[in-house]
């Protein structure tokens, strides 16, 4: 199908009730654009509440949603139920493919992936198993392990269990304190006394009932984007805080990327097939981005592979893609014909 000049109907999902529901709503107006450009007939969700989304393109999302996150707090499980409201409403309407614009929480952890699978409607990104495993970053990593994928050595600390201080300091300072299956660095910690250790943990596990301990790895902050099974250019990041947290993520101007990568060739390649293989270590499809470390000795550590990652104008996967001459409307058009093509 792709190349012709097809109008689909397409549902863009974004929104919903995780921690990156704002991320998500900016990636998700920018993909609905970019389709509304190449000419399809797309229609916009936010999970949240279910229903037909924006008429106005051209307003700021959050303008046209603004729901305090506290009142998301108050009214999550009921606002979660919603989501079963937005599969009928795309049977309802006849849906040709969803674009899965949703980041963590159901959009990611595989539960929207089983609910699509099961009313036989396309969508693009990971499958339900793919998305799981990616979601859930000690699970990864135990992935990563056994296929030889270099990954920073880590523990898991189990939910209202005591604080193993040292087995996490036996990691070696600093370490990086995180939720286990959390994105965009949400409650993300690098801690280099111990007397902080407790408190990283506990904002942790705000959002995540376990809470991974990683050895922080010095040295370059390197991220490859895998579309239709192909690596495309490193994009080596230089986040103004020296680290890419999450204002340097989505604030323009708060990092720079060298794509591609400043890097010799032989390690390159390396990189790209450490990539390649994480990817399809937990089978994923479509496209993602996998983040690595790169240690001063040029030794590449895998961190985690993003199933959906960001697709907003400062997002690693559209700078790769443009690098390879791939404009952001082709690219999220393509994305959706290899979901219609190969899901």
């Amino acid at each position: 199908m792709e190349g012709k000049t097809v109008s689909l109907k397409i549902a863009v999902l974004l929104g919903g009730t995780s921690a990156e529901r704002d991320v998500s709503l900016v990636t998700g107006q920018e993909i609905a654009k970019a389709l509304l450009q190449k000419g399809h007939n797309v229609l916009a969700i936010d999970c949240a509440f279910g229903d037909l989304l924006i008429e106005d393109w051209e307003k700021d999302i959050n303008e046209i949603i603004h729901v305090e996150h506290s009142d998301f707090e108050k009214k999550k499980n009921e606002l979660d139920r919603n989501l079963l409201k937005t599969i009928e409403f795309l049977i309802e309407n006849k849906i040709d493919v969803v674009y899965n614009a949703l980041h963590g929480g159901y959009g990611e952890n595989g539960q929207i992936q089983s609910l699509l699978d099961l009313v036989k409607i396309p969508y693009t990104g990971s499958g339900a198993l793919s998305s799981a495993l990616g979601m859930n970053k000690h699970i990864s990593k135990i992935l990563f392990h056994r296929s030889n994928i270099p990954t920073p050595p880590w523990i898991k600390i189990e939910e209202k269990k005591k604080i193993p201080e040292s087995e996490i300091t036996g990691l070696g300072l600093p370490v990086v304190i995180k939720p286990n299956n959390q994105g965009s660095t949400v409650g993300l910690t690098i801690v280099s006394e111990v007397k902080i250790i407790a408190k990283a943990v506990e904002l942790a596990s705000k959002f995540s009932s376990s809470v991974l301990a990683e050895k922080y790895i010095p040295g370059r902050e390197l991220t490859v984007s895998i579309l239709d099974q192909n690596a495309l250019p490193i994009i080596e990041i230089i986040p103004e805080h020296g680290v890419y947290d999450y204002e340097c993520k989505y604030q323009k101007g708060k990092s720079k990327y060298n794509v591609p990568a400043d890097l010799p060739e032989d390690l390159s390649l390396l990189v790209q097939d450490y990539a390649m293989q994480a990817y399809n270590t937990l089978g994923c499809r479509h496209y993602a981005r996998v983040d690595f470390r790169l240690a001063d000795d040029n030794q590449p550590y895998c961190l985690e592979v993003n199933t959906l990652p960001g697709m907003t104008a400062t997002s690693l996967v559209p700078k790769a893609a443009q690098a390879m001459g791939i404009k952001f409307p082709e690219l999220v058009e393509k994305i959706v014909y290899i979901a219609l093509n190969k899901s």
